[in-house]
Protein backbone atom coordinates (compact mmCIF):
# COMPACT_ATOMS: atom_id res chain seq x y z
CA UNK A 1 0.00 0.00 0.00
CA UNK A 2 1.66 3.25 -1.02
CA UNK A 3 0.87 5.65 1.46
CA UNK A 4 3.65 8.01 1.03
CA UNK A 5 2.07 8.43 -2.31
CA UNK A 6 -0.87 9.97 -1.33
CA UNK A 7 -2.31 13.50 -2.18
CA UNK A 8 -1.33 16.58 -0.40
CA UNK A 9 -4.17 16.84 2.45
CA UNK A 10 -3.82 12.94 3.59
CA UNK A 11 -0.18 13.72 4.01
CA UNK A 12 -0.89 16.74 6.15
CA UNK A 13 -3.57 15.25 8.33
CA UNK A 14 -0.64 12.17 8.98
CA UNK A 15 1.90 14.79 9.84
CA UNK A 16 0.10 17.19 11.61
CA UNK A 17 0.18 15.29 15.30
CA UNK A 18 3.71 15.86 15.08
CA UNK A 19 3.67 19.45 14.14
CA UNK A 20 1.41 19.95 17.14
CA UNK A 21 3.75 18.79 19.23
CA UNK A 22 6.62 21.40 18.09
CA UNK A 23 6.46 24.54 20.01
CA UNK A 24 7.12 27.70 18.38
CA UNK A 25 9.09 29.18 20.85
CA UNK A 26 11.08 26.37 21.29
CA UNK A 27 14.63 27.21 22.07
CA UNK A 28 17.90 25.58 23.24
CA UNK A 29 18.74 26.94 27.29
CA UNK A 30 17.96 30.79 25.41
CA UNK A 31 20.16 30.29 22.96
CA UNK A 32 19.60 31.58 19.09
CA UNK A 33 17.39 28.88 16.70
CA UNK A 34 19.48 27.72 14.13
CA UNK A 35 17.65 26.43 10.91
CA UNK A 36 18.89 24.32 7.54
CA UNK A 37 18.39 26.52 4.50
CA UNK A 38 19.01 25.05 0.78
CA UNK A 39 18.63 26.76 -2.64
CA UNK A 40 20.37 28.18 -5.43
CA UNK A 41 20.12 31.29 -6.54
CA UNK A 42 23.20 33.35 -6.76
CA UNK A 43 22.92 35.98 -3.60
CA UNK A 44 21.16 34.04 -1.25
CA UNK A 45 23.88 33.80 1.04
CA UNK A 46 24.31 37.84 1.33
CA UNK A 47 20.28 37.60 2.48
CA UNK A 48 21.32 35.01 4.88
CA UNK A 49 23.77 37.10 6.70
CA UNK A 50 21.66 40.25 6.07
CA UNK A 51 18.67 38.27 8.28
CA UNK A 52 21.05 36.85 10.60
CA UNK A 53 22.20 40.18 11.23
CA UNK A 54 18.86 41.68 11.90
CA UNK A 55 17.43 38.83 14.00
CA UNK A 56 19.84 37.55 16.66
CA UNK A 57 17.16 34.76 17.78
CA UNK A 58 16.93 33.03 14.77
CA UNK A 59 20.32 31.68 12.88
CA UNK A 60 20.27 30.62 9.28
CA UNK A 61 22.85 28.60 7.73
CA UNK A 62 22.70 28.35 4.21
CA UNK A 63 23.80 25.53 1.61
CA UNK A 64 24.23 25.78 -2.18
CA UNK A 65 22.01 22.52 -3.30
CA UNK A 66 21.76 22.83 -6.79
CA UNK A 67 18.56 23.22 -8.99
CA UNK A 68 16.01 21.77 -10.49
CA UNK A 69 16.10 17.86 -10.74
CA UNK A 70 18.90 17.70 -8.49
CA UNK A 71 17.79 19.46 -5.46
CA UNK A 72 14.47 17.95 -5.32
CA UNK A 73 16.36 14.06 -5.59
CA UNK A 74 18.67 15.55 -2.74
CA UNK A 75 15.64 16.68 -0.86
CA UNK A 76 13.49 13.44 -0.72
CA UNK A 77 16.75 11.55 -0.01
CA UNK A 78 17.33 13.89 2.84
CA UNK A 79 13.53 13.62 4.44
CA UNK A 80 14.09 9.87 4.65
CA UNK A 81 17.25 9.81 6.16
CA UNK A 82 15.90 12.13 8.87
CA UNK A 83 18.70 15.29 8.17
CA UNK A 84 16.72 17.62 5.88
CA UNK A 85 17.15 21.31 6.24
CA UNK A 86 14.29 22.98 7.78
CA UNK A 87 13.71 25.59 4.72
CA UNK A 88 14.05 24.59 0.74
CA UNK A 89 13.72 26.67 -2.68
CA UNK A 90 11.29 24.34 -4.81
CA UNK A 91 11.06 24.96 -8.58
CA UNK A 92 7.36 25.29 -9.05
CA UNK A 93 6.86 21.70 -11.88
CA UNK A 94 8.25 20.51 -8.99
CA UNK A 95 6.75 21.09 -5.98
CA UNK A 96 3.46 18.77 -6.42
CA UNK A 97 5.90 15.96 -6.54
CA UNK A 98 7.57 17.27 -3.41
CA UNK A 99 4.12 17.48 -1.64
CA UNK A 100 3.04 13.92 -2.41
CA UNK A 101 6.76 12.51 -1.38
CA UNK A 102 6.16 14.21 1.86
CA UNK A 103 8.79 16.56 1.75
CA UNK A 104 6.69 20.23 1.36
CA UNK A 105 4.82 20.88 4.17
CA UNK A 106 1.66 22.30 5.00
CA UNK A 107 2.57 25.88 5.51
CA UNK A 108 -0.85 27.44 5.44
CA UNK A 109 -1.14 28.42 9.23
CA UNK A 110 2.22 30.45 9.51
CA UNK A 111 2.29 32.25 5.99
CA UNK A 112 -1.37 33.93 5.91
CA UNK A 113 -0.49 37.30 6.93
CA UNK A 114 1.90 37.98 4.21
CA UNK A 115 -0.63 36.64 1.34
CA UNK A 116 -1.70 39.96 0.56
CA UNK A 117 1.89 40.69 -0.46
CA UNK A 118 1.24 38.66 -3.36
CA UNK A 119 -1.44 38.77 -6.78
CA UNK A 120 -3.71 36.08 -6.45
CA UNK A 121 -2.30 34.65 -9.42
CA UNK A 122 1.35 34.31 -8.16
CA UNK A 123 -0.17 32.99 -4.31
CA UNK A 124 -1.92 30.05 -6.14
CA UNK A 125 1.63 28.86 -7.64
CA UNK A 126 2.56 27.08 -4.27
CA UNK A 127 -1.44 26.56 -2.90
CA UNK A 128 -2.82 23.33 -3.64
CA UNK A 129 -6.29 22.27 -2.35
CA UNK A 130 -6.76 24.97 -0.60
CA UNK A 131 -3.13 24.51 1.70
CA UNK A 132 -0.41 26.38 1.09
CA UNK A 133 3.01 24.88 0.92
CA UNK A 134 5.40 27.34 0.39
CA UNK A 135 5.96 31.27 -0.04
CA UNK A 136 6.45 32.46 -3.92
CA UNK A 137 10.03 34.17 -4.69
CA UNK A 138 10.36 34.91 -8.05
CA UNK A 139 8.36 34.85 -11.23
CA UNK A 140 8.09 34.36 -15.06
CA UNK A 141 4.97 36.44 -16.30
CA UNK A 142 5.37 35.19 -19.81
CA UNK A 143 6.02 37.82 -22.37
CA UNK A 144 7.07 37.85 -26.27
CA UNK A 145 10.48 38.77 -26.79
CA UNK A 146 11.71 39.71 -30.21
CA UNK A 147 14.05 42.00 -33.10
CA UNK A 148 12.12 45.30 -33.00
CA UNK A 149 14.28 46.58 -35.74
CA UNK A 150 13.42 43.72 -37.69
CA UNK A 151 9.80 43.84 -37.42
CA UNK A 152 9.72 47.81 -37.70
CA UNK A 153 11.64 47.29 -41.16
CA UNK A 154 8.77 45.50 -42.22
CA UNK A 155 6.00 47.89 -40.95
CA UNK A 156 4.83 45.15 -37.93
CA UNK A 157 3.95 45.30 -34.25
CA UNK A 158 4.70 43.40 -31.47
CA UNK A 159 1.67 40.55 -32.20
CA UNK A 160 -1.30 41.77 -29.46
CA UNK A 161 -2.90 38.24 -30.26
CA UNK A 162 -1.93 34.61 -31.45
CA UNK A 163 -3.86 35.41 -35.32
CA UNK A 164 -1.56 38.94 -35.27
CA UNK A 165 1.43 36.35 -34.94
CA UNK A 166 0.85 34.32 -37.23
CA UNK A 167 0.22 37.17 -39.76
CA UNK A 168 3.57 38.75 -38.38
CA UNK A 169 5.01 35.34 -39.62
CA UNK A 170 3.45 35.20 -43.19
CA UNK A 171 4.92 38.64 -43.69
CA UNK A 172 8.55 37.90 -42.86
CA UNK A 173 8.72 34.65 -44.46
CA UNK A 174 7.84 36.55 -47.50
CA UNK A 175 10.37 39.76 -46.99
CA UNK A 176 13.25 37.13 -45.78
CA UNK A 177 12.73 34.12 -46.63
CA UNK A 178 15.74 32.70 -44.37
CA UNK A 179 14.07 34.20 -41.45
CA UNK A 180 11.73 32.48 -38.57
CA UNK A 181 9.53 33.53 -36.46
CA UNK A 182 10.23 31.36 -33.60
CA UNK A 183 11.04 27.85 -32.89
CA UNK A 184 8.73 26.04 -30.50
CA UNK A 185 10.85 22.65 -29.31
CA UNK A 186 9.82 19.46 -29.35
CA UNK A 187 10.64 19.38 -25.62
CA UNK A 188 8.31 22.56 -24.28
CA UNK A 189 5.90 20.87 -22.68
CA UNK A 190 6.03 23.36 -19.77
CA UNK A 191 5.59 26.06 -22.28
CA UNK A 192 2.15 24.21 -23.97
CA UNK A 193 0.81 23.79 -20.37
CA UNK A 194 1.32 27.21 -19.59
CA UNK A 195 -0.19 28.56 -22.96
CA UNK A 196 -3.11 26.56 -22.72
CA UNK A 197 -3.81 27.77 -18.92
CA UNK A 198 -4.08 31.06 -20.66
CA UNK A 199 -7.39 29.61 -21.64
CA UNK A 200 -8.49 28.59 -18.78
CA UNK A 201 -6.61 24.71 -19.01
CA UNK A 202 -5.07 22.90 -16.07
CA UNK A 203 -3.51 19.96 -17.52
CA UNK A 204 -3.74 19.11 -13.58
CA UNK A 205 -5.91 19.83 -10.97
CA UNK A 206 -7.25 18.54 -7.33
CA UNK A 207 -9.67 18.68 -4.80
CA UNK A 208 -10.74 16.83 -1.75
CA UNK A 209 -7.77 14.46 -2.70
CA UNK A 210 -9.20 13.31 -6.15
CA UNK A 211 -6.63 14.72 -8.71
CA UNK A 212 -8.21 15.61 -12.63
CA UNK A 213 -6.36 15.15 -15.19
CA UNK A 214 -7.26 17.24 -18.39
CA UNK A 215 -4.17 17.65 -20.53
CA UNK A 216 -6.21 16.59 -24.13
CA UNK A 217 -8.76 19.48 -23.14
CA UNK A 218 -10.76 21.62 -26.15
CA UNK A 219 -8.28 24.39 -24.75
CA UNK A 220 -4.92 22.48 -25.61
CA UNK A 221 -6.34 21.23 -28.32
CA UNK A 222 -6.81 24.44 -30.06
CA UNK A 223 -3.21 25.66 -28.58
CA UNK A 224 -1.59 22.33 -30.33
CA UNK A 225 -3.95 22.94 -33.89
CA UNK A 226 -2.79 26.45 -33.85
CA UNK A 227 1.18 26.10 -34.50
CA UNK A 228 0.25 22.82 -36.00
CA UNK A 229 -0.73 24.60 -38.83
CA UNK A 230 1.85 27.02 -38.27
CA UNK A 231 4.18 24.59 -38.98
CA UNK A 232 3.03 22.87 -41.64
CA UNK A 233 2.92 25.90 -43.44
CA UNK A 234 6.58 26.33 -42.48
CA UNK A 235 5.53 29.65 -40.24
CA UNK A 236 7.66 28.42 -37.38
CA UNK A 237 10.38 25.94 -36.37
CA UNK A 238 10.05 23.08 -34.38
CA UNK A 239 14.24 22.36 -33.23
CA UNK A 240 15.91 22.80 -30.33
CA UNK A 241 16.47 26.12 -29.04
CA UNK A 242 19.66 27.51 -27.28
CA UNK A 243 22.28 25.37 -29.05
CA UNK A 244 24.86 26.51 -31.01
CA UNK A 245 22.49 26.14 -34.57
CA UNK A 246 19.21 28.69 -32.83
CA UNK A 247 21.88 31.16 -30.97
CA UNK A 248 23.64 31.32 -34.46
CA UNK A 249 20.29 32.09 -35.80
CA UNK A 250 19.71 34.54 -32.60
CA UNK A 251 22.62 36.53 -33.76
CA UNK A 252 22.41 36.60 -37.59
CA UNK A 253 18.83 37.92 -37.03
CA UNK A 254 17.00 35.05 -38.82
CA UNK A 255 15.66 34.42 -35.22
CA UNK A 256 13.16 36.63 -34.87
CA UNK A 257 11.43 36.37 -31.56
CA UNK A 258 11.03 33.99 -28.45
CA UNK A 259 7.59 33.72 -26.53
CA UNK A 260 8.94 32.99 -23.42
CA UNK A 261 8.74 35.27 -20.28
CA UNK A 262 10.48 38.13 -18.44
CA UNK A 263 13.70 35.94 -17.54
CA UNK A 264 14.38 35.44 -21.14
CA UNK A 265 16.41 38.82 -22.25
CA UNK A 266 18.85 37.58 -19.72
CA UNK A 267 19.33 34.32 -21.75
CA UNK A 268 19.51 35.93 -25.40
CA UNK A 269 22.04 38.34 -24.06
CA UNK A 270 24.09 35.68 -22.51
CA UNK A 271 24.52 34.23 -26.26
CA UNK A 272 24.05 37.22 -28.44
CA UNK A 273 25.33 40.35 -26.60
CA UNK A 274 26.26 42.22 -29.99
CA UNK A 275 22.43 42.08 -31.02
CA UNK A 276 21.80 44.15 -27.54
CA UNK A 277 19.17 47.39 -28.69
CA UNK A 278 17.62 45.48 -31.03
CA UNK A 279 15.18 43.74 -28.83
CA UNK A 280 12.16 44.74 -27.14
CA UNK A 281 9.34 42.71 -24.56
CA UNK A 282 5.90 43.15 -24.95
CA UNK A 283 2.79 41.47 -23.48
CA UNK A 284 2.63 37.97 -24.74
CA UNK A 285 -0.44 37.12 -27.17
CA UNK A 286 -4.05 36.29 -25.99
CA UNK A 287 -6.00 34.09 -27.93
CA UNK A 288 -8.78 36.48 -28.26
CA UNK A 289 -9.79 40.17 -29.03
CA UNK A 290 -10.03 41.73 -25.04
CA UNK A 291 -8.34 38.88 -23.07
CA UNK A 292 -6.01 40.08 -20.70
CA UNK A 293 -4.57 37.18 -18.81
CA UNK A 294 -1.65 35.54 -19.37
CA UNK A 295 0.42 32.73 -17.59
CA UNK A 296 3.72 32.11 -15.78
CA UNK A 297 6.86 29.85 -17.30
CA UNK A 298 9.25 29.11 -14.60
CA UNK A 299 10.20 30.13 -11.41
CA UNK A 300 10.47 28.52 -7.30
CA UNK A 301 8.89 29.24 -3.86
CA UNK A 302 10.42 28.68 -0.56
CA UNK A 303 8.80 25.80 1.52
CA UNK A 304 8.82 24.48 4.66
CA UNK A 305 10.41 21.21 4.88
CA UNK A 306 8.84 18.38 6.59
CA UNK A 307 10.65 17.23 10.09
CA UNK A 308 11.86 20.78 10.81
CA UNK A 309 11.81 21.21 14.79
CA UNK A 310 11.31 24.87 14.58
CA UNK A 311 8.73 25.62 12.01
CA UNK A 312 7.46 29.11 13.15
CA UNK A 313 11.01 30.50 12.86
CA UNK A 314 11.78 28.88 9.71
CA UNK A 315 8.16 30.68 8.25
CA UNK A 316 9.77 33.69 9.75
CA UNK A 317 12.63 33.63 7.59
CA UNK A 318 11.03 32.37 4.66
CA UNK A 319 8.53 35.28 4.81
CA UNK A 320 10.94 37.68 5.02
CA UNK A 321 13.09 36.43 2.72
CA UNK A 322 10.18 37.10 0.21
CA UNK A 323 7.75 39.49 1.25
CA UNK A 324 9.61 42.09 3.38
CA UNK A 325 11.11 45.31 1.77
CA UNK A 326 14.82 44.28 2.54
CA UNK A 327 13.94 40.73 1.66
CA UNK A 328 12.92 41.28 -2.17
CA UNK A 329 15.54 44.02 -2.42
CA UNK A 330 17.83 41.32 -2.33
CA UNK A 331 15.84 39.36 -4.33
CA UNK A 332 15.86 41.84 -6.90
CA UNK A 333 19.41 43.55 -6.93
CA UNK A 334 21.57 40.61 -5.69
CA UNK A 335 19.77 37.54 -6.91
CA UNK A 336 18.91 39.79 -10.14
CA UNK A 337 15.24 37.33 -9.71
CA UNK A 338 12.15 39.10 -10.81
CA UNK A 339 10.43 39.24 -7.23
CA UNK A 340 7.13 37.47 -7.00
CA UNK A 341 5.76 40.06 -4.21
CA UNK A 342 3.94 42.95 -5.51
CA UNK A 343 6.21 45.11 -3.56
CA UNK A 344 9.67 44.47 -5.51
CA UNK A 345 7.85 44.39 -8.62
CA UNK A 346 7.46 47.95 -7.60
CA UNK A 347 11.36 48.41 -7.04
CA UNK A 348 11.77 46.82 -10.08
CA UNK A 349 10.20 49.96 -12.48
CA UNK A 350 12.63 51.96 -11.03
CA UNK A 351 15.67 49.86 -12.53
CA UNK A 352 17.53 49.95 -15.44
CA UNK A 353 16.01 47.38 -18.39
CA UNK A 354 18.02 44.62 -19.31
CA UNK A 355 21.81 45.16 -20.84
CA UNK A 356 19.35 43.32 -24.46
CA UNK A 357 17.04 46.09 -24.42
CA UNK A 358 18.67 49.29 -22.77
CA UNK A 359 16.11 51.62 -24.71
CA UNK A 360 13.00 49.86 -22.96
CA UNK A 361 13.21 52.08 -20.38
CA UNK A 362 9.66 51.10 -19.87
CA UNK A 363 10.75 47.31 -19.43
CA UNK A 364 9.84 46.94 -16.23
CA UNK A 365 6.82 48.90 -16.21
CA UNK A 366 5.38 46.72 -18.56
CA UNK A 367 6.75 43.06 -16.81
CA UNK A 368 4.87 44.49 -13.75
CA UNK A 369 1.52 45.48 -15.75
CA UNK A 370 1.89 41.97 -17.28
CA UNK A 371 1.88 40.41 -13.48
CA UNK A 372 -1.09 41.71 -12.21
CA UNK A 373 -3.22 39.61 -14.77
CA UNK A 374 -1.54 36.64 -14.33
CA UNK A 375 -3.15 32.90 -14.22
CA UNK A 376 -1.02 30.40 -12.30
CA UNK A 377 0.08 26.96 -13.90
CA UNK A 378 -1.30 23.83 -11.86
CA UNK A 379 1.30 21.66 -12.07
CA UNK A 380 1.01 17.96 -10.97
CA UNK A 381 2.75 15.41 -9.47
CA UNK A 382 4.07 13.47 -12.31
CA UNK A 383 5.67 16.46 -14.32
CA UNK A 384 8.68 14.02 -15.24
CA UNK A 385 5.85 11.70 -17.12
CA UNK A 386 4.03 14.57 -18.64
CA UNK A 387 7.96 15.65 -19.99
CA UNK A 388 8.85 12.12 -21.74
CA UNK A 389 5.74 11.44 -23.20
CA UNK A 390 5.10 14.79 -24.78
CA UNK A 391 8.67 14.98 -26.13
CA UNK A 392 8.82 11.63 -27.93
CA UNK A 393 5.22 11.65 -28.82
CA UNK A 394 5.95 15.40 -30.11
CA UNK A 395 9.39 14.17 -32.30
CA UNK A 396 7.53 11.20 -33.40
CA UNK A 397 4.70 13.46 -35.04
CA UNK A 398 7.09 16.51 -36.40
CA UNK A 399 8.82 13.50 -38.01
CA UNK A 400 5.77 11.23 -39.36
CA UNK A 401 3.93 14.68 -40.10
CA UNK A 402 0.95 13.64 -37.91
CA UNK A 403 -1.82 15.66 -35.89
CA UNK A 404 0.56 17.38 -32.75
CA UNK A 405 -3.16 16.76 -30.70
CA UNK A 406 -2.26 13.22 -30.65
CA UNK A 407 0.60 14.31 -28.82
CA UNK A 408 -1.59 15.39 -26.25
CA UNK A 409 -4.13 12.01 -26.18
CA UNK A 410 -0.29 10.39 -25.83
CA UNK A 411 0.41 12.25 -22.84
CA UNK A 412 -3.11 12.02 -21.35
CA UNK A 413 -2.95 8.17 -21.70
CA UNK A 414 0.50 8.15 -19.66
CA UNK A 415 0.27 10.44 -17.30
CA UNK A 416 -3.22 8.92 -16.29
CA UNK A 417 -1.83 5.53 -16.16
CA UNK A 418 0.83 6.79 -14.05
CA UNK A 419 -1.27 7.93 -11.58
CA UNK A 420 -3.58 5.08 -11.23
CA UNK A 421 -0.32 3.12 -11.11
CA UNK A 422 0.74 4.82 -7.99
CA UNK A 423 -2.16 4.58 -6.40
CA UNK A 424 -3.83 8.30 -6.85
CA UNK A 425 -7.48 9.03 -6.82
CA UNK A 426 -7.38 10.26 -10.32
CA UNK A 427 -10.04 10.71 -13.01
CA UNK A 428 -9.88 11.99 -16.34
CA UNK A 429 -11.00 15.51 -17.28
Amino acid sequence: MRTHRLVAATIVAALGVSLAGCSAGDTADGEPVTIQFWAWAPGMDVAVEQFNSTHPDIQVEYTDAGGGNDSSAKLITAVRAGNAPDAALIEYTALPRMIIAGVAEDMTEYVGDVQDAFTEGTWQQTTFDGKVYGVPQDVGPMAFVYRDDIFSKYGLDAPATWDDFRSAAETLKVEDPDATIASLSTDAWGWYAAVAATLGEDWWSVEDNVWTVNIDGEGSQRVLSFFNDMYNDGLIAADPILNPSYNSKLNDGTMLSWPSAAWAPGVIYGVAPDTAGNWELSPFPVWDEGDTETSYQGGSGVSLISGSEHPEQTAEFIKWLNASDEGVDLLLNESNLYPAAISGQESAISQDPPKLMPQQTDYYQVVADISKNTRAVTWGPNTDVAQSAFTDAMNAAVQNGTPWVDVLTATQKAVYEDMKKQGFEVREG
